[in-house]
């Protein structure tokens, strides 16, 4: 094998979303996040004998929403299937998901990268009831045994397959990314990928640069954040490429990502369909999809992401990467837009957003809604920098204080005595006082040194410990360095 030879990856994603209603897919249980193990099941979601699932009606809804907004087609039939297999926490040792007719098929997802759009197929969008949870004593191949919870079972969810379409571990990140988000914007999943309402399985083979087979896939499995999709592709593509380098076959198989070593894991040999004996599911009929209620859902679309970055560039004059950033999750487009309600600079509003609160939160590894910052405490804060109250430099000196207390701006302000200096008179007689204190950069400015008013500016501000009003600074400084 050549050792030279450049090798691109080819990378198709299996993405399962939780559906964002009250009760299941076949049942009345509810689908609460972190509730008493086994205390949301009934004889449906259980499989007991004799039971009979009844379709809940919203999950359909929500699935043919989001079908039309990744521009898919609505199947007017679709059916449900019977996937046959065993685990431990599969009580019917089938699981209720579709095969041969799938509720929507096509669409795509654009992406952004640098500039450059690039579209990614969707081949199909069905609906499944999801397995229940193993909680395993230890590590799944060590555990000294293991504990089962039902309550996830027949909690609905869409699966969401894409083509072969993506190429490096970035695109797959940002694919998951901009999907998350349409998700979101539509209302129809909460994504969050901890909680386990948003999962991702990945398909990765590579090829020669430049040729069109595909090379053997392998399926990776328990990616639980965006972040280890990426490293888990990662790696992937560099083992299989070693592979292939030291004249070893990839084997197709199913692997599991462990992030805390950093590597994936074989688990299965990687099942073909005809391994779970799908037939159809004797206890459901066909769904029956009307084009007058695909028109009504149609209709009632909210603004999607893509939608909404364009309004934000033209409507508040942001450039494309605020744009992008800001609308990439709806609640923190929606904290953007109340806080240009308040106070009416966008682009001011957009940079404090990207630098200091986003800041904070990714340090915290917190989302928007859990800010303790609120926008009428941002937009407060904006407004005392406009008004001269203060600097932007002790601004952000607030900004933390009001990160960490929650507390207003005024009243920070008022405690550490830091409204901006603006008094003429006091901060010229501190430009002479440095002026007289500084005689090189002086010199150096007069000689023609501009960066040496840099040093001067430096010392007035702290002296008066950083609550000068910088451009009446310079101004002074200017003026008397003149002998105006």
């Amino acid at each position: 094998m050549n050792s030279e030879l450049k090798y691109e990856a080819v990378i198709g994603l299996e993405v399962h979303a939780q559906l964002l209603t009250e009760s299941k897919i076949f049942c009345g249980c509810s689908t609460r996040f972190g509730e008493t193990p086994n205390s949301q099941t009934c004889p449906v979601c259980l499989g007991m004998p004799g039971v009979l699932p009844v379709l809940n009606k919203k999950v359909v809804e929500y699935a043919i929403r989001t079908a039309l907004a990744v521009h898919g087609t609505v199947a007017p039939r679709s059916r449900f299937a019977r996937k046959n297999y065993f685990y431990p926490d599969l009580p019917k040792d089938y699981q209720i998901s579709q095969y041969e007719l799938p509720l929507a098929t096509g669409g795509h997802v654009e992406t952004s990268d640098d500039g450059t759009v690039k579209r990614v197929r969707i081949r199909r969008i069905h609906l499944e009831e999801d397995a229940g949870k193993l909680l395993h004593a230890g590590t799944i191949d060590q555990a000294e045994y293991s504990l089962v919870d039902f309550n996830r079972c027949g909690v609905p969810l869409i699966e969401m397959v894409t083509e072969p379409d993506l190429r490096t571990p970035e695109e797959a990140g940002e694919f998951l990314k901009q999907f998350r988000a349409i998700l979101q914007y539509l209302g129809v999943s909460q994504g969050n990928m901890e909680e386990g309402n948003l999962r991702c399985d990945a398909n990765v083979s590579i090829r020669p640069e430049g040729t069109s087979d595909y090379g053997v896939k392998t399926e990776v499995k328990n990616m639980n954040s965006f972040r280890n999709v990426q490293r888990a592709l990662e790696y992937e593509i560099q083992r299989q490429i070693g592979l292939l380098t030291s004249s070893q076959p990839v084997v197709q198989e199913t692997r599991l990502w462990d992030p805390d070593q950093g590597i994936t894991l074989p688990m299965r040999g990687k099942e073909e369909a005809h391994d779970y004996r799908y037939f159809p599911e004797p206890d459901l009929v066909r769904i029956e999809v009307s084009p007058a209620w695909i028109e009504e859902i149609a209709a009632n679309l909210p603004e999607l992401p893509a939608e909404r970055r364009r309004r934000f560039m033209q409507a508040y004059g942001l450039p494309e990467y605020d744009a992008a950033v800001l609308t990439a999750n709806k609640a923190l487009a929606d904290y953007f837009e109340e806080s240009t309600q308040l106070h009416r600079d966008p682009k001011l509003v957009s940079n404090w957003i990207m630098s200091e609160l986003l800041g904070y939160l990714n340090r915290e590894g917190k989302e928007i809604t859990e800010s303790p910052v609120s926008p009428t405490q941002l937009a407060a804060v904006l407004k005392l920098i406009q008004g001269e109250v203060i600097s932007g430099k002790i601004a952000k000196t607030v900004f933390e204080e009001m990160y960490q207390t929650g507390r207003s701006p005024e009243v920070i302000i008022q405690e550490k005595g830091l409204v901006q200096i603006t008094d003429r008179e006091e901060l010229s007689r501190i430009v002479d006082q440095v002026l007289a204190e500084n005689p090189g950069p002086v010199s150096d400015f007069r000689a023609g040194k501009e960066k040496a008013l840099t040093a001067l500016v430096g010392a007035v501000m702290r002296l008066t410990r950083g609550k000068a009003n910088p451009k009446l600074i310079n101004d002074l400084l200017r003026e008397k360095l003149s002998g105006r």
